[in-house]
């Protein structure tokens, strides 16, 4: 299974062989690096979190990539909208490795704050989804009669990766270029399909300040899907202690309480209604599933995303966005 794997230095930007790509040469690069083969159904951009180096967040994308193959190939009959699935993967390697206690979680919390606020992070991938819209096969008709005869665009992040994702959707929503939606429909058609967080670094009210566009102005189709797991000791003791609450990998989004839905993660073959999605914000109870972390990590179940549930949940959303 073939995969992309692009490069963001501690600034934001995109490097090649560890060198800041210049930005007026950024449109190139992604040319050059992400050509969507026609043969692809669905692109999924998947920016991992906390604690991995190149060799980790490759390794870990590669897996959850397998599985999304794998639980597809068990369970076809269960995606009646999507078809066939072929999936072309991108993975975005961003620095985040640090000690695995509050000093590092402080660290890389406040260097990817700083890599979307001060830096060009959120611009960046905001172009490398800007890309991939322009150059995909945008499925026919407004978003209540597509056909499946389009490439439809999931991001997925994981921890701090999820905070990248929403910022890049946030970001090119005032950049009308960028993703090139019809700026006629106010609801952004012909954009990111499906958004999908894994046990989130970011506080449970952050999505009724900072990310709070995202929910009523931003080029995204479907809802804003975030597992939780009480076992997930990263976002809820080290985020608690950095912040004074537990994140949204722990306890999960707690406001606009209006725009929230709730779910548990599902096994394979156990269907999720269109209206149990149908919010802007839904909540996944994944704490059955996400237990695993070794007793002597600190971070507990916080990386325990690599289930064929998981696999399930986006399969389902991209079967929902058809």
């Amino acid at each position: 299974m073939n995969h992309v794997l692009v490069d963001l230095d501690s600034n934001g930007d995109l490097t090649d062989e560890g060198k800041a790509v210049p930005p007026a040469a950024v449109p190139g690069f992604l040319a050059e690096r992400l050509h969507v083969p026609d043969t692809a159904t669905d692109i999924v951009v998947f920016v991992h979190g906390w604690q991995n180096n190149r060799h980790t967040a490759e390794k870990r994308a590669g897996r959850f990539f397998t599985l999304l193959e794998e639980t597809y190939r068990a369970q076809r009959e269960r995606y009646p909208a999507i078809g066939a699935w072929s999936g072309h993967y991108v993975i975005v390697r961003w620095p985040s490795t640090s000690s695995p206690f509050l000093r590092g979680y402080r660290r890389i919390r406040d260097r990817a704050h700083a890599m979307t606020t001060t830096g060009r992070a959120a611009e960046v991938l905001a172009q490398l989804l800007g890309y991939l819209n322009e150059t995909r096969r945008l499925p026919a008709g407004p978003p209540t009669l597509r056909t499946s005869a389009g490439q439809y665009l999931h991001c997925v992040g994981h921890s701090f990766g999820g905070r990248f994702v929403v910022e890049a959707v946030q970001a090119a929503a005032d950049r009308p270029t960028v993703l090139g939606w019809h700026r006629a429909d106010p609801r952004y058609p012909y954009t990111v399909d499906t958004l999908l967080v894994f046990q989130m670094a970011a506080s449970p009210d952050i999505f009724a300040g900072r990310f709070e566009r995202i929910l009523h102005s931003a080029p995204i189709n479907g809802p804003v899907v975030l597992t939780r797991s009480t076992a997930d000791r990263a976002t809820g003791l080290w985020h608690r202690l950095a912040e004074g609450t537990p994140g949204i990998g722990h306890a999960g989004a707690r406001v606009p309480a209006e725009h929230i839905g709730e779910v548990d993660l599902r096994a394979p073959g156990a269907l999720y209604r269109h209206d149990e999605l149908d919010h802007r914000i839904v909540n996944v109870d994944a704490g059955r599933v996400y237990r695993r972390g070794r007793w002597w990590n600190p971070a507990g179940a916080h990386s325990d995303i690599a289930h064929a549930e998981s696999a399930h949940l986006l399969l389902s959303l991209a079967d929902l966005a058809r």
